[in-house]
């Protein structure tokens, strides 16, 4: 039985309502038409009662906006009634493709630019929505997540901010440090991974892929990619490999110290297909370096999976490396904005997301568990055990 057909019967927690800032219209659009598509054909024993009021709609988008005036100033805008509702506000802090005028020039939004248009929105709901959930895939400032010196907490400030302004739970994906949580320990806050959604991206371009130790191994790209590779080696049953980044702390070249070598500690790859799995690609030079390596320590091909894929330097050192065989395919997902430099790439692969938030979206709307999307493992289990069989 598919998800979407599994009867509900519990009453929603308020009136849906989903709110899109302009970095995030496409993925707005895709979750409403699944959602609403879902609730007409769904059937409840509370049909008739006024808690499901605005149960079924064509849609459950609410009309906002962020104008600008000609300084770079803003402010937020809602168009229609959030009172009483439960509001799911969707915003993507990467996407650099919205633009707006600055005393006559045009600016990329930077990811400061896109926090700040979704305080406004939640200060423009003003405390009247029952309740109020950002999902927020890429963590606004989530690589500036602890200190190491003087300097600033800008992730737990963030979501400090957006707590005091009676935000009840924020989810996010694949958080570089989940542990940033701390800095609010009474606030809802979910970090979720795509890791089913990756295999079967894989599994629909790739046609010959081995799931045993014999032919496939997980490799962490650095330490703090560990939990991630040893959850898929774990399920698939498979081995791990990983490296350790070697950095020189004597010097400091745009904010970090920069590497060395990367040292490998595993298993023996030759003529093993890897998988890398990390959680964002930025410029994607250690990505690169990491892929070298197992090419010449004889890996038959390599998949990148990363949740985030940046590419905040551009396609050209990846088209160089494709060309060159160091990797095979990249998988990342549509959380965060993709080029279409980017799509264009044969050796790209784009991993859908709108769907699963739908499922969550629609779920928590219902004040209904969560835990069996949390836990991918037994769908990995059975997709596996699919693709097998198709062999």
């Amino acid at each position: 039985m598919l998800r979407e057909d599994i009867q509900i019967n519990t009453i929603p927690v308020g009136e849906l309502g989903l709110i899109a800032l302009s970095s995030c219209k496409d993925m707005g659009k895709q979750v409403d038409d699944y959602i609403s598509s879902w609730r007409k054909h769904r059937q409840s024993d509370y049909e008739d009662s006024l808690a499901l009021t605005g149960y079924k709609k064509d849609s459950y988008l609410i009309k906002v906006d962020n104008p600008r005036f000609g300084s770079g100033e803003a402010k937020g805008i809602i168009y229609d009634s959030v009172r009483g509702k439960d509001v799911f506000i969707m915003v993507d802090v990467c996407n650099h493709s919205v633009t707006y005028s600055l005393c006559g020039k045009t600016n990329c939004m930077s990811p400061d630019d896109h926090f700040q248009d979704l305080k406004r929105i939640i200060a423009a709901i003003a405390g009247k929505a029952k309740r109020i959930t950002v999902i927020m895939p890429f963590l606004y400032e989530s690589r500036q997540h602890r200190r190491t010196a003087r300097e600033s907490l800008d992730c737990a400030m963030g979501l400090q901010e957006l707590y005091a302004m009676g935000v009840d739970n924020v989810i996010t994906f694949d958080a570089h440090d989940p542990r940033v949580i701390n800095c609010s320990p009474l606030k809802g806050f979910d970090t979720i991974r795509a890791s089913y959604q990756f295999l079967k991206a894989l599994c629909q371009h790739v046609n010959d892929i081995g799931f045993d130790p014999d032919h496939l191994m997980m490799i962490s790209p650095d330490e703090g990619a560990i939990e991630r590779s040893v959850f898929f080696a774990s399920v698939l049953g498979i081995n791990m490999g990983m490296f350790y980044k070697r950095r020189d702390y004597s010097t400091i070249v745009n904010g970090m110290n920069p590497i060395v070598a990367h040292e490998y500690l595993g298993a023996d790859l030759a003529g093993k297909d890897v998988i890398v799995v990390d959680d964002m690609i930025s410029s994607g030079g250690s990505m690169i370096d990491t892929a070298k390596d197992l090419k010449m320590r004889g890996a038959k091909r390599v998949f990148i999976f990363s949740t985030f894929g940046l590419f905040t330097n551009g396609m050209e050192k990846f088209d160089k490396a494709f060309e060159d065989g160091i990797f095979d395919k990249i998988l990342t997902t549509n959380l965060t904005y993709q080029s279409p430099e980017l799509l264009a790439r044969d050796y790209y692969i784009s991993v859908d997301m709108y769907k699963y938030i739908s499922y969550l979206i629609d779920t928590l709307n219902h004040d209904t568990s969560i835990a069996d999307l949390l836990d991918p493992a037994p769908r990995i289990k059975e997709l596996i055990s699919d693709y097998n069989g198709r062999a």
